[in-house]
């Protein structure tokens, strides 16, 4: 019978994800990879669903890494397997439609730290590491960190996180635009929890619309990306949110988004 090590909770439209492997500082192996993968293609996609938190059990780490001493005596098909499985994880967080914020409690490396970069927000507690550490493996991210991390602070700080395997504070990763928000350990929850609530508290479709054109224009011209917000703008003019919102505004009362 295989362990549970992601847990879930969902209220008032935000679903809390931990994942609690803590003996192993919450390392992914294909067992949390394949729990994780379930929870976004369902209790993730639910409509009430509108926002996530992903945080890690304990004090000790977000997510430490992937685990080393399980992907070490892979063949060839068994080590294909788990990386397209921690990739597509990880691209289902990026293009869920849903905002996700990761709470960072302690050590996000390697696989963790790719955990935390596909995630759209990162809010982490002062005693947070970050870190891309395979190269002292013999190994380099294999879960998007090089082009994410990238695309996020720049090459130059990416590719000297990446060349020397050196993790980086909390304080530093705030400084290199890798994280929003730095916050004390105890306050860590509250104040994702807050921001979740917040989130879910907005237009869906408009949120959505917002993810896409700044994801999917990332990789286009300015012109395109134009082109595509142009788009995304003129079909919320459809929703029934948006005449929700705006009626809310001139009411002067707080909007009763439906995701329609």
């Amino acid at each position: 019978m295989t362990d549970t090590f992601v847990r879930t909770g969902a209220e008032n439209g935000v679903l809390n994800i931990t994942i609690d492997r803590q003996e192993k500082l919450n390392a992914l192996n294909f067992d949390v990879l394949s729990q994780l993968h379930s929870t976004l293609e369902t209790e993730a996609r639910q409509q009430e669903i509108r926002c996530l938190v992903i945080t890690g059990a304990g004090t000790r780490a977000f997510v430490a890494g992937a685990d080393i001493a399980e992907i070490r005596d892979l063949d060839d098909e068994g080590l294909r397997k788990i990386i397209d499985l921690g990739n597509g994880v990880m691209s289902r967080i990026e293009n869920l439609g849903k905002p996700v914020i990761a709470a960072i409690n302690g050590y996000a490396l390697g696989g963790g730290c790719e955990l935390a970069l596909a995630c759209h927000i990162r809010i982490a507690s002062n005693t947070a590491q970050f870190g891309l550490p395979e190269v002292r493996l013999g190994l380099m991210p294999g879960y998007g960190g090089t082009q994410r991390l990238s695309r996020l602070i720049g090459h130059g700080k990416s590719l000297e996180m990446m060349l020397t395997g050196k993790p980086i504070s909390a304080e530093q990763a705030k400084d290199y635009g890798l994280v929003n928000k730095v916050v004390e350990p105890e306050d860590l929850l509250s104040v994702s929890g807050k921001l979740a609530a917040t989130l879910a508290g907005s237009a869906p479709i408009a949120m959505k619309g917002i993810l896409a054109a700044v994801l999917d224009g990332a990789d286009t011209s300015l012109a395109d990306g134009l082109e595509l917000e142009n788009k995304l703008f003129s079909g919320l003019f459809k929703t029934a949110d948006m005449r929700e919102g705006t009626a809310a505004f001139l009411e002067k009362r707080k909007p009763r988004f439906k995701g329609s």
